[in-house]
């Protein structure tokens, strides 16, 4: 039961959204079941595995009241409103593409598609069909993303001249599929926050301007850099890593011709946050609280579905973010990654 006042559709008595998910993932929990228990405006009724065992398993294990062995038997259900998908990369595109067609909306985990070109195609679909189709860029909905646009906006820090992001982590598991090209992985693919964080900053899309990389197995990059120059005259930079000696580094900064603002974690700020500001007259810390980023994403998604908003992590997005994603593969010597029925 949501607290009260906290539910979206009193005003307009809607019925809630109902979610089925595509897949017995790990990130699900966090990500929907644990936020749609908290509103009553989404609920999660379905999960479908590739086998009818391991969905019946999830589903008793987070009490989802259906479960079905095959991702087509759920999206032929009539009863489900909107998809949430958490497969693995190479995945995301054509399983978007067939739960638009069947008449569902959308929520699709990061990256949207396994290169630019599938993307073009799901947005190509998202047209058509009229559905709604969001990235989950979950941090873009977290408070602490609109207080960073308050503050570039505002000028306390000048004029933008250079943006960085960094995200690196170890991912010592050798069987993860984020160490797998056939799913589309890589460190830039799973860490493709720092390129879309970039471009939020900037507020402008960028040219590649150089990048390089560390690989582990064919194709895969386990470390990457690139420089950026953005359409605004900023230049930029993303720093990724899956396994360097960069064990562990989440953080963004902007410097402007008056300041710099630096943020420490920006990608999942319910964990932990802190934003300081940098002027010549004063330097400043904050911490920004408010929903998790899952819970306002899911939030927003469920205004987006019944069309009262637009979402900035929508379709047309979705393709420039990766058409930069693919240019830094190249830049950096690697293909762009390719959907899973391309190998």
């Amino acid at each position: 039961m949501a607290p009260q006042g906290d539910s979206m559709n009193e005003a307009k008595n809607y019925p809630p959204i109902r979610i089925g998910i595509l897949g017995a993932a790990k990130i699900a929990p966090q990500a929907v079941i644990h936020p749609a228990r908290q509103i009553d405006d989404a609920e999660v009724v379905a999960v479908a595995a590739r086998s009818i065992e391991r969905a019946q398993e999830f589903a008793g294990l987070h009490d989802i009241p259906r479960s079905f062995g095959s991702y087509a038997e759920l999206l032929a259900d009539q009863d489900i409103d909107a998809i949430y998908i958490p497969l693995p990369n190479a995945l995301h595109g054509d399983w978007t593409i067939r739960s638009l067609q069947a008449g569902k909306a959308v929520l699709c985990e990061k990256p949207a598609a396994a290169n630019a070109q599938e993307a073009a195609q799901v947005a190509k679909v998202v047209e058509g069909t009229g559905q709604l189709m969001m990235e989950a860029y979950h941090w873009r909905y977290h408070a602490l993303a609109a207080r960073m646009r308050e503050i570039l906006d505002s000028g306390e820090i000048g004029k933008l001249r250079r943006v960085s992001v960094s995200m690196c982590f170890p991912l010592l598991s050798p069987g993860d599929i984020r160490w797998q090209w056939p799913l589309a992985g890589g460190a830039l693919m799973d860490c493709c926050y720092t390129v879309n964080i970039a471009r939020f900053l900037a507020r402008s899309e960028p040219t590649v301007v150089s990048a390089s990389c560390k690989t582990r197995g064919v194709n895969i990059d386990r470390y990457m850099q690139a420089e950026l120059r953005f359409e605004s005259g900023v230049s930029g930079r993303i720093e990724v890593s899956m396994f360097s000696s960069k064990l562990l580094k989440l953080k963004a900064c902007v410097m402007g011709n008056k300041g710099e603002m630096q943020v420490l974690n920006p990608v999942l700020p319910q964990m932990y946050n802190r934003l300081s500001v940098r002027t010549a007259q004063a330097k400043r810390r904050e911490k920004i609280g408010g929903d998790s980023s899952y819970l306002a994403q899911l939030k927003m998604f469920v205004r987006a579905q019944r069309g009262e908003i637009a979402v900035p992590s929508d379709a047309a997005d979705a393709v420039r973010n990766m058409q930069v994603i693919d240019a830094i593969y190249r830049k950096a010597g690697l293909p762009p990654r390719v959907p899973f029925s391309s190998h």
